[in-house]
């Protein structure tokens, strides 16, 4: 059986935002991981099927990318690659495309209908596939961002609606908060891709 005190724990540097940005109860958030695993295992097994079968591709590619993606993450890491600004940006662009295009289309999009209302992964899968996280997967996907000149973010250019004729605005984003929206978007789909 798979532990997730670990990535529970790891989650934990971002309880304010859960709490306030996802009104996910405390009790939840200090094992989001825990419970998002609980929640997808034990869904039916038409619903699993009808989930895991949502995309072509099957989960168990999807898991092997992101596993791939963390290899790599942590590769950087212990080779202290980190110090090379070209690996740095290599590793922003690559997290952001897996964290916010292809993740929300092989996992986010089909949770967000499928979970249980008021479930944490339903409310976890529509936190990353709304605004201002949707507008920023828009602009990653459309090659409208740059970093901010002082490299404390990300500055983003997206439509706030979908209309194809609303007007494109520029939003940023910090650090601290692209970090949560990073580790929850990892969060939710290894707990659910290694659940289905």
């Amino acid at each position: 059986m798979q532990t997730w005190a670990h990535l529970d724990s790891q989650m934990l540097a971002f309880r304010r935002n859960l709490v306030d940005e996802l009104r996910i109860e405390p009790a939840f958030v200090d094992r989001i991981a825990t419970t998002i695993c609980s929640e997808v295992r034990f869904l039916s097994a038409e619903r699993k099927t009808e989930i895991a079968n949502a995309s072509p591709v099957p989960v168990s590619d999807r898991l092997t990318e992101l596993e791939a993606f963390q290899g790599w993450m942590d590769l950087s890491r212990q080779l202290k690659l980190a110090n090379s600004p070209f690996v740095t940006r290599a590793k922003v662009i690559t997290q952001n495309y897996i964290c916010f295009c292809y993740l929300p289309e092989a996992c986010f999009a089909i949770l967000r209908r499928r979970m249980p209302d008021g479930s944490v992964t339903k409310k976890c899968s529509k936190f990353l596939t709304d605004n201002p996280v949707r507008a920023f997967r828009n602009a990653i996907a459309h090659s409208n961002w740059t970093y901010q000149p002082d490299f404390s973010g990300i500055r983003y250019w997206a439509r706030k609606g979908s209309a194809p004729d609303e007007p494109i605005e520029q939003f940023s984003v910090g650090h601290s908060e692209l970090a949560f929206w990073q580790a929850l978007s990892r969060c939710v789909a290894y707990a659910t891709f290694l659940n289905l």
